[in-house]
């Protein structure tokens, strides 16, 4: 893979999951990755779950990057600005931005959310609040990073931003709320590309898998899952060195098809195919 030393990165939601690999993947590629996320060892943890933003900062360390962490939370628009403000100090500028924000399976089991439904309980007996979690930890969040970044992207007349989503276009994805709230970021990559295109700025939303996340394990659904996080993450480090990823602007690529078109590789040498899921079939 080709090295990203001299690259500033900045993961957003990046104390588990997807945000995490990417994290380490880009540190795997010698970058300089700042990561941000609200669960910190020093005070609050998201549904009381063990991974903080501290341990994604020395995992970039011993992947071989530059890992530096900042207490955030994405749905403040103060604290989101306060944290960019200090990247561009310290910094200089950020090269590529990563939106892995995404609350909406907090307090998720593996079987109900935390209003006792369902994944793919309809609609009409779902509480209206799930809707309004799921977009603003989710949509609004993602908006209010790259509203504060793209500034400084512009100014440089460069940059990338990949919002983590999940490929709609297929068909639902068998729970309102998260089939809206996807869509809905896959919109917002779209049309910040258009915003951003003509200043030399690309936008793009990447789908993964059915990622063996730490949530998908302790629920249970680990043997369901097709592909580590770093299998997004090293997806983000391709896009990151390709001199051409303007192609891919205002699109959602799958990781998938990435890993075939770069040649890389999960974690277990593998190469997982794309993830569908039919009507009604569980996404978490």
């Amino acid at each position: 893979m080709t090295s990203l030393a001299s690259r500033i990165c900045l993961v957003a939601g990046a104390s588990r999951g997807v945000g995490r690999g990417v994290a380490r993947a880009l540190g795997e590629a010698g970058a300089t990755v700042i990561v941000t996320a609200r669960s910190t060892e020093t005070g609050r943890r998201t549904d009381g779950r063990p991974e903080v933003i501290e341990d994604t900062a020395r995992e970039v360390d011993a992947a071989g990057g530059r890992g530096h962490h900042y207490i955030c939370d994405h749905t403040k628009e103060r604290e989101v600005d306060t944290l960019v403000s200090w990247a561009l100090r310290r910094f200089g500028r950020i090269d590529v931005l990563v939106n892995a924000v995404w609350g909406g399976n907090e307090g998720f089991d593996g079987e109900r959310h935390a209003d006792g439904s369902r994944f793919g309980t309809a609609f009409w007996r779902r509480g209206a609040a799930s809707l309004g979690h799921g977009l603003e930890s989710g949509l609004y969040a993602q908006y209010l990073t790259s509203r504060a970044v793209a500034p400084a992207m512009v100014a440089a007349k460069r940059g990338l931003i990949v919002t983590v989503s999940f490929d709609t276009a297929p068909g639902y994805l068998g729970d309102v709320v998260y089939d809206v709230a996807k869509a809905a970021m896959n919109r917002l990559a779209l049309a910040m590309a258009h915003d951003l295109r003509p200043h030399g700025v690309t936008s793009l939303a990447l789908s993964p898998g059915l990622v063996r996340t730490e949530r998908v394990r302790d629920a249970g659904l680990a043997e369901a899952a097709t592909e580590t996080p770093r299998y997004a993450g090293r997806a983000v480090a391709a896009l990151a060195a390709d001199a051409q990823v303007a192609r891919f602007s205002g699109q959602t690529v799958h990781a998938a098809d990435l890993a075939r078109l770069y040649r890389f590789t999960d974690d277990d040498g593998s190469q997982p195919e794309r993830f569908t899921t039919a009507y009604g079939e569980t996404t978490p």
